[in-house]
């Protein structure tokens, strides 16, 4: 492998037209600047230099190499420069995988937080429910991933996770059926009918009603909550939204309760063991800020969240609740 300082070296001589000048413009010695031609020669095995007069003139060797010097210095240089850019997070790019909830209440807030303080960061978004997502995040496809997970979720001792906040559940319903008074579980609900997720994202539902002594009766399954609200405002059925969908989007026709006990923990995962680059632990900075910012599914309603701060070292997959997004 060439050393880079007797490339530079060679690179001075070929500018300048000798090796007293090269070494003023490197701020070497001139028996530094000849030791190092000498060695590239005896690397090289190739005569680089000619002597003419009182300067020196590269020989065609010398020229092709001083040549690709020049590519290759460039090269470094402005991997120099990439480095250092990111580093002080002057640019950046960051690649972000977030639910669909997420997408639409907390990546708003983080992607004005950058453009005010640190505009030369780059967030690329993909929109991907946690199990997608966290694969992403292990294939390294994306940097970080938003994602959510109920109490009783596993550990992944691959996965690092900051927590941001915990996402109350509420029992979204029309009016009709709307309760009279504060909701103690789900029991009153036993009979009715029911919109959900997916069979992947309704386990949430399942456990809380057997919590409550029934298995709910899931006549529609959807994952997107605007066309969840759309159905229980239709007279459909009742559902289970968590917070962040009710603050991304609100039916005007339904009504939405508390359920005691009832959350998701919202959190930013990342793989592998800290420190994150910059420009990565910069994000998750700025989203640890986010969730204080969001003003809840309604006025008069419960929170959509309470802002965590805490980081551990393992989070689950996300996988084991209803509903999605």
């Amino acid at each position: 492998m060439l050393d880079v300082r007797r490339l530079e070296a060679l690179l001075a001589v070929a500018r300048t037209g000798s090796v007293s000048a090269a070494a003023e413009e490197l701020h070497y010695g001139q028996p530094t600047v000849s030791h190092h031609l000498r060695r590239l020669e005896s690397e090289t095995g190739a005569v680089l230099l000619q002597r003419v007069g009182r300067g020196v003139r590269l020989t065609a060797e010398g020229r092709r190499l001083a040549d690709r010097a020049e590519e290759l210095i460039g090269l470094l240089q402005r991997a120099e420069t990439e480095l250092a850019d990111a580093t002080t997070l002057r640019q950046g790019r960051v690649r972000l995988a977030a639910f669909p909830s997420a997408t639409a209440t907390l990546v708003p807030r983080l992607l004005a937080a950058l453009a005010r303080e640190a505009p030369g960061l780059v967030l690329e978004l993909t929109e991907a429910e946690p199990p997608e997502g966290i694969a992403l995040l292990r294939s390294g496809e994306v940097d970080l991933a938003l994602a959510f997970s109920y109490p009783d979720r596993s550990e992944d001792p691959q996965l690092t996770v900051t927590e941001l906040l915990d996402d109350p559940l509420f029992l979204v319903t029309d009016a009709a059926r709307a309760p009279s008074g504060a909701l103690r579980d789900l029991g009153a609900y036993a009979g009715a009918r029911w919109v959900a997720g997916c069979e992947r994202c309704r386990g949430e539902l399942l456990v809380l009603g057997e919590a409550a002594g029934f298995e709910p009766e899931v006549v529609f399954a959807t994952d997107d909550y605007v066309a969840v609200q759309a159905m229980v405002a239709a007279g459909l059925g009742v559902s289970l939204l968590p917070g962040l969908a009710l603050e991304a989007h609100r039916h005007p026709e339904v009504t939405v309760t508390p359920v005691p006990g009832a959350w998701r923990r919202i959190h930013v995962l990342g793989y592998g063991q800290p420190p994150l680059p910059p420009a990565v632990a910069r994000v998750v900075q700025l989203l640890e800020r986010a969730p204080g910012q969001s003003p809840g599914p309604s006025s008069g309603q419960s929170s959509a969240g309470s802002s965590r701060s805490s980081s551990r070292s393992s989070a689950g997959d996300g996988t084991a609740g209803q509903p999605s997004g």
